[in-house]
């Protein structure tokens, strides 16, 4: 059992979520960590510590990292869960945008495991838990950029998971669904903000904006955080936890469908759903 668990991005939605379900662990310290400290009074008052970790931020990533080291010895569990969606078309989306989301959507999470593992190495254990998405094994349109930071993190984390597993570490990645969060009202704002309602991908991005309000809004379709929450406990705490969590049954029907289909088909089937005309 991992005494101290650090997770990123906990000022709402899934990291918040967590931060509470494992604060009920025995053993357990919770290390609750996002931009703003003030955002987690909550949590403080549940036997969470806050600390203000900004995941684009060297100075402050390595502050957090060593104040844990100081007080365990090592980062018992890293939970990556930082990350938000930036939308648009390929063509049309702003570049300095999707930099900025691949900071924190990829190399955040990239440098916090940087930092953690050379303590985790000298102890012999330890847990790495990335978020990602189902977006990491299929894409719907106008999300290309988005979608692209959470293939990355698939790819980061399969390396990982060999490159560490003789030092005693064991790292799974956690897929989720539609989550009801703020992330679909993020993404429809970038969404909106990505190009004139008169521009060539109007009726792309108009369907796409009320595929996306419909979706989160149904509760078959979407489930709520603390869905996620029970999955990164058992990455967690399980003496063997599993290398890949797919959260919400309509996540499971939608990544394998797409792997059946192939390409071409699941375009059509994306048509036929209203994400675009012909």
């Amino acid at each position: 059992m991992t005494a101290a668990v650090l997770i990123t991005g906990t000022s709402s939605g899934i990291g918040r979520a967590t931060a509470r379900r494992l604060a009920g662990h025995p053993g357990l310290t919770v290390y609750a960590t996002a931009r703003r400290a003030e955002s987690m009074t909550d949590l403080a008052g549940a036997g969470v510590r806050t600390l203000a970790l900004d995941v684009t931020d060297e100075k402050s990533m390595r502050a957090a990292v060593a104040l844990v080291e100081a007080e365990h010895g090592a980062v018992g569990a890293l939970v990556n869960n930082a990350g938000y969606g930036e939308y648009g078309t390929i063509e049309e989306a702003d570049l300095d945008s999707v930099r900025r989301q691949f900071e924190t959507n990829v190399f955040g999470l990239a440098r916090m495991t940087q930092l953690v593992l050379p303590s985790m190495r000298a102890a012999g254990r330890g847990r790495i838990v990335n978020v990602g998405s189902m977006g990491g094994r299929l894409v719907f349109p106008a999300g290309g950029y988005y979608h692209a930071s959470k293939y990355a993190v698939e790819a980061l984390t399969d390396a990982l998971r060999f490159e560490t597993a003789s030092f005693g570490i064991k790292v799974s990645l956690i897929e989720p669904g539609l989550i009801r969060t703020g992330f679909g009202a993020t993404a429809a704002h970038t969404l909106a903000g990505s190009a004139a309602p008169s521009g060539p991908y109007a009726a792309l991005n108009a369907a796409a904006d009320e595929k996306m309000a419909r979706s989160y809004r149904s509760t078959l379709l979407s489930a709520p955080p603390e869905a996620v929450a029970k999955v990164i406990e058992d990455a967690v705490t399980a003496i063997r936890p599993r290398t890949r969590y797919l959260v919400t049954p309509a996540a499971k029907v939608l990544v394998h469908t797409r792997r059946l289909l192939g390409a071409r088909a699941f375009d059509a089937y994306l048509r036929r759903q209203g994400w675009g005309a012909e």
